[in-house]
């Protein structure tokens, strides 16, 4: 399993990668177990950059194995498809899973999916296209929190052998506005005095008043407002969450 691990994380974009892609921006990372079925990927072509945070059906080893399946077909749609609207990567991706996976009425494929919101920023216009599979993307304009909702099927799962279309959502940011992406790990996580979840409405409220801050105190109040709230309980699920201030 740690030798799994050191694989997975090899897979991973390094932070110093991600970095020189988009510097203003930061990854808080937490695997429940050893391996994790939640990821963070990255590509960019030319002056878009492609970005997403992905959550796979599980956690630990068998979210890991899809983890690799979803990472190889995203890195697939960018660089040998040359796609870069979000809609289309999440279609390929889609078709993808549900091949791979050989999953069909039918067929004896597995039936795991995963969620995901992915993005494509245009570094020189400021232009940022969204699309995703349950998860939201969530964004900040002069303290002002706004919600994109995602549509509401997985990727993978099509029994009926179709392919899903998703919504492709155009933004036009500034300066100083900024960017989040998740998985549910978070929002699920029980903690608190009564050792009650910590929920959307709070993630919402905390992303809403850390926005002025600067990148790196941003990743730091993420991480230590999870550390306090799980306190010494258990983690519940991988989380991943995304931010990036324009």
């Amino acid at each position: 399993i740690n030798y799994a691990k050191r694989i997975q994380e090899s897979i991973l974009p390094p932070v110093d990668h991600w970095k020189k892609i988009l510097p203003e921006s930061f990854i808080f990372y937490r695997p429940k177990d050893i391996v994790s079925g939640d990821f963070y990927w990255i590509e960019q072509k030319n002056d878009t950059v492609c970005y997403a945070a992905v959550d796979c059906t599980g956690h630990g080893v068998p979210g890991a194995l899809m983890s690799v399946v979803g990472f190889n077909l995203l890195t697939q749609a960018v660089n040998e498809m040359g796609l870069t609207k979000p809609s289309e990567i999440l279609k390929h991706l889609d078709a993808g899973v549900t091949k791979t996976l050989r999953q069909s009425e039918t067929g004896k494929g597995v039936k795991d999916g995963m969620d995901l919101s992915l993005c494509s920023f245009n570094l020189k216009t400021l232009e940022l296209q969204y699309a995703g599979a349950f998860n939201s993307l969530y964004y900040i304009v002069d303290g002002v929190f706004n919600e994109i909702k995602a549509d509401k099927f997985p990727i993978g799962v099509n029994l009926d052998g179709k392919v899903d279309n998703y919504q492709n959502h155009t933004v036009k940011l500034k300066k100083g506005d900024c960017v989040y992406l998740y998985s549910d790990g978070y929002a699920d996580q029980f903690g608190g005095a009564q050792g009650k979840k910590f929920k959307y409405k709070k993630l919402k409220e905390l992303l809403t008043n850390i926005s002025s801050d600067s990148i790196e105190n941003q990743q730091k109040k993420i991480e230590n407002t999870f550390d306090d709230w799980k306190g010494a309980l258990e983690q519940v699920d991988d989380v991943v969450i995304i931010g990036l201030k324009i």
